[in-house]
C-alpha cells in the first residue's frame, strides 16, 4: 500500500527525517513509535502532502503511484486519510457542508459522478446513527466548540464516510474517554479494507487494535530493530 524510499525532509533548512525507508502491507495496523520529537508527526504529516515540510530527496509510493509531488487535496482524493492532534477550527462552514464537499469531491474521483443530495443524506444518516451522534453536531461550525472527544467522534464520522485506503491517526487515543477509545477500536476493527499507520504511545489501545507492525523512530531516522 505504501512504499518510502530514501526520504529525506527538512523545514526551513532544519533536517527533520534522514533515509527512511519503510514498507506498509495492504490491511496492516502499522505503529509509529517514538519518543515526542523523534519525527514521528513530521513524517505522517509528509505522506499526508503537507506542504510545510521540503522533501529535499527520496520517494513515496502510495498504492503503485509516485505521490511525491502531489499537493495533499490529490493524495486525499487518491485514499489517503489524515486525523491530527491539532484539528484546524474553520467558523462559518458547518460540518453538514463540510462532510458534502468531502463526499461529492471523493465521489467524483472514484466513479466519475456526482453525488446526489439523497445518496449523501442517506449515507451519512446510516453513519450518524452507527456512531450516535447528535444531529444537531452537524450544524455546528467544524471544530468550533467540540471537545477532545467529541473531535475524536466526528474524525470517526469522516473515515466511515470516505472509507480510505489508508488511514493515518495521529493519537487517536489522546483526549479521548475509556468510552470514545472504545468506540475508535470497534470502528478501526470493523474496517478490514483500509490500511492504518498509528502513532500511539499506550500499549494496550495498541494491542486492542492488533498492531501488525511497529517501526521505532528516533532522532528523526528509524532505529534497526
Amino acid at each position: 500500500m505504501l512504499e518510502i524510499k530514501n526520504l529525506c525532509v527538512s523545514m526551513d533548512n532544519k533536517t527533520l527525517l534522514t533515509d527512511i525507508n519503510l514498507v506498509i502491507k495492504d490491511g496492516a495496523r502499522h505503529r509509529l513509535a517514538g519518543r515526542n520529537g523523534s519525527g514521528k508527526s513530521t513524517l505522517v504529516n509528509t505522506i499526508a502532502g503537507d506542504d510545510s515540510y521540503t522533501i529535499d530527496s527520496g520517494k513515496i509510493i502510495f498504492d503503485g503511484i509516485d505521490i511525491t509531488k502531489e499537493n495533499a487535496t490529490s493524495r486525499a482524493l487518491r485514499g489517503i486519510f489524515i486525523s491530527t492532534q491539532n484539528v484546524p477550527e474553520i467558523p462559518g462552514l458547518t460540518m453538514l457542508s463540510f462532510l458534502k464537499h468531502s463526499m461529492v469531491a471523493h465521489n467524483h474521483f472514484n466513479t466519475g459522478k456526482d453525488l446526489s443530495m439523497g445518496e449523501f443524506l442517506e449515507k451519512l444518516e446510516s453513519v450518524r446513527e452507527q456512531l450516535e451522534i447528535p444531529k444537531d453536531w452537524l450544524n455546528r461550525y467544524v471544530n468550533v466548540g467540540f471537545s477532545g472527544g467529541e473531535r475524536k467522534r466526528i474524525m470517526l464520522l469522516r473515515l466511515l464516510l470516505t472509507q480510505p485506503k489508508f488511514a493515518i491517526l495521529d493519537e487517536p487515543d489522546s483526549g479521548a474517554d475509556k468510552n470514545v477509545q472504545k468506540q475508535i477500536i470497534d470502528t478501526i476493527n470493523k474496517m478490514p479494507n483500509t490500511t492504518f499507520l498509528f502513532i500511539s504511545h499506550q500499549d494496550a489501545f495498541s494491542s486492542a487494535i492488533n498492531i501488525t507492525q511497529t517501526t521505532t523512530l528516533s532522532d528523526g531516522k528509524i532505529m534497526i530493530q
